[in-house]
């Protein structure tokens, strides 16, 4: 037979033999089913991923690290503004509380220019008041004297013009009035200082007051003299020197208008102005003391003896 009709002769389920990948014939079964296989998986050709492993990613991403990171920054960078802001806060604090003692040493170096003003003011009302004392009450021995003398009549116009004209005591109250009406008495830090101020303030509007009493009574004995004196003579310069302290002068003056009912009126005026003269003397030089003791007490609280 021919090889053609041997091989179709062959069973069919005769396989043929195993061959290699360069075709040739492995005659036999060499390995195991298992190291078969193992071959077969490594002759298959490797292919390789670009992509990383899912794995690999979970491994090499820490999220908790990078959140924590974040709210310490959080916490950081809120700290840091916080800080930012208070100080700020404590700068601009401080820079106001020192333009506000500036402000308060500038209120006391002027409140005591006013009272060192208002000592002067005080001595002069002093010395006016004690000479209208002594006038007035040279009047009022008058009373009982002939004042149809021309000796008692010229006396009559002398201690009354000597008496009338004197200067009251006037606050230079600008420093204080600032302080209270314009309100800045906050800017005192210091109670006791505030308490002297306001009591000195006190004491300067009861002695306004009475000046008010004290120049209306004035304005009575001015109106009760008329009917008695000659109202000429208070505006002639030949018998009052006007310039020279408002002395009479040694020109005799007209006989006056003797009334008895007048002449009770002008006197009873004269001595109830004499009383208001020596109440006022008492209330002045208690706030001149008022006022030297305020001095000396804002000197040394402000340390302004050499300024």
């Amino acid at each position: 037979m021919s090889d053609e009709q041997n091989i179709e002769e062959q069973p069919e389920n005769i396989k043929p033999p195993p061959t290699n990948y360069s075709g040739e014939t492995v005659e036999g079964n060499l390995f195991s089913s298992e190291e078969n296989n193992t071959l077969a998986e490594e002759s298959q050709p490797q292919i390789l991923n670009s992509q990383p492993s899912t794995s690999d990613m979970e491994v090499h991403h820490h999220g908790h690290v990078h959140e924590n990171k974040k709210w310490k920054e959080y916490v950081f960078q809120f700290f840091m503004l916080f800080l930012a802001v208070f100080c700020g806060f404590l700068a601009e604090y401080q820079l106001e509380h020192m333009i506000e003692k500036q402000r308060e040493k500038k209120y006391m170096q002027s409140l005591v220019q006013n009272l060192e003003s208002d000592t002067t003011s005080i001595r002069i009302a002093i010395n006016g008041n004690e000479r209208k004392q002594a006038a007035f009450y040279s009047l009022l021995l008058l009373a009982d004297t002939d004042l149809s003398l021309p000796e008692n009549s010229y006396k009559f116009y002398n201690f009354f013009i000597s008496g009338s004209f004197i200067p009251l005591f006037t606050p230079n109250d600008a420093g204080i009035t600032q302080l209270i009406n314009g309100g800045n008495l906050r800017l005192i830090s210091k109670r006791n200082v505030s308490d002297s101020i306001l009591n000195y303030d006190a004491s300067k509007k009861q002695i306004l007051q009475h000046n008010e009493v004290f120049s209306q009574s004035g304005d009575e004995i001015w109106n009760s003299v008329y009917p008695i004196a000659h109202a000429k003579v208070f505006s002639d310069t030949s018998y009052i020197d006007f310039f020279g302290g408002r002395k009479f002068k040694n020109k005799q003056p007209p006989p006056l208008t003797l009334n008895a009912a007048n002449l009770q009126v002008f006197f009873g005026q004269v001595s109830r102005n004499l009383l208001l003269a020596q109440v006022n003397r008492r209330a002045i030089i208690r706030q001149k003391n008022r006022a030297e003791r305020l001095i000396k007490f804002l000197k040394q609280e402000y340390h302004l003896e050499n300024e």
